[in-house]
């Protein structure tokens, strides 16, 4: 059972948070696959190829109910990219949640996501929060070990800086292809840092400085969570920055949708929106953003930043 290896910027991804059913630990039910079929369905009709998940999604029904459609779907698996996360770990009745990158906690979540997927590879691993206790070398060994095994192909980060890509690459010999973090018309602080540098706003801006530069330079893909802005500009807003958006969609014959996640495709990095709605008619409003080039002109593209920022740039 294989799958494509390419994730290519600009590329919009599927986002997998939304499926599953409910966060607690009630099983899923058949509901929950019609559900979940009706968005990969979705998402599949408008040519997206790239499905992210995390072992802690909906406590990992998320991947089960996937993995549920990947056993039905005959051929499907060899169709698509199956990008997953580990190295969140979620309270319990003993331990507070915390981040866990030791090799033995990658490597057990890595078996438990393969089983749950239904695949005996997963194509794309980030972890997915920085471990202040993490051992690199330690993590790195279990990421060459996964590897050499022939269980993940390709590995990435989320959340985190270029210093810590840098020190954790230097105890890897695979390549960091991606890294995804929230970024969006509505959060702007990775586009933000780079123009408040020597301002006094700066020290407000809690985004580490160089990290696009450093992802963009290095072939990084950079995966934007949250690109839709949580439906803040598409769900019956009457704000200035909705105006414009519905304005430009109008314009280029295209969706309010389309015009967000263009605005990150437009960036020189080529930002990959991830697509987190569980909506059908929501993910379908995105079609344009994956068949067609990014048509915002560089004034358009800053009269949304402006729009959204509420105030003149520095």
């Amino acid at each position: 059972m294989t799958g494509q290896t390419d994730i290519r910027a600009g590329q919009p991804v599927y986002g997998c948070m939304g499926l599953g059913g409910t966060w607690d630990s009630v099983p899923y039910t058949a509901a929950d696959i019609a559900h979940a079929e009706a968005a990969v369905e979705a998402a599949l009709d408008i040519g997206i190829t790239v499905f992210d998940h995390a072992d802690i999604y909906r406590r990992g029904k998320a991947e089960a109910v996937f993995g549920e459609l990947l056993r039905r779907a005959s051929g499907l698996r060899e169709r698509i990219v199956v990008q997953t996360k580990c190295g969140i770990r979620q309270a319990d009745g003993h331990h507070p949640g915390m981040y866990d990158l030791r090799g033995q906690h990658i490597l057990r979540s890595v078996e438990e996501s393969l089983a749950r997927l239904c695949t005996d590879v997963i194509d794309v691993l980030l972890l997915h929060r920085p471990d202040p206790l993490a051992d690199p070398q330690d993590t790195a060994k279990a990421l060459t070990s996964l590897h050499e095994q022939g269980l993940v192909r390709r590995f990435g980060v989320s959340n985190m800086s270029a210093a810590q890509i840098t020190h954790l690459q230097d105890h890897l010999d695979v390549p960091l292809v991606a890294n995804q973090l929230e970024m969006s018309l509505g959060s702007r602080d990775w586009v933000e840092a780079g123009v408040l540098v020597n301002t006094p706003a700066a020290a407000e801006n809690g985004f580490p400085h160089g990290t696009v530069e450093y992802c963009h330079a290095r072939d990084i893909q950079l995966q934007a969570w949250g690109a839709l802005a949580k439906g803040r500009y598409t769900d019956g807003s009457d704000s200035p920055t909705a105006q414009l958006l519905s304005d430009l969609a109008e314009r280029k014959q295209t969706t309010p949708e389309t015009i967000l996640l263009w605005w990150l495709q437009r960036h020189p990095a080529r930002i990959a929106p991830v697509i987190g709605t569980s909506r059908p008619e929501r993910i379908r409003a995105c079609r344009d953003a994956v068949t067609r080039e990014p048509e915002l002109t560089h004034e358009e593209w800053y009269d949304l930043w402006v729009t959204a920022r509420g105030g003149p740039l520095p």
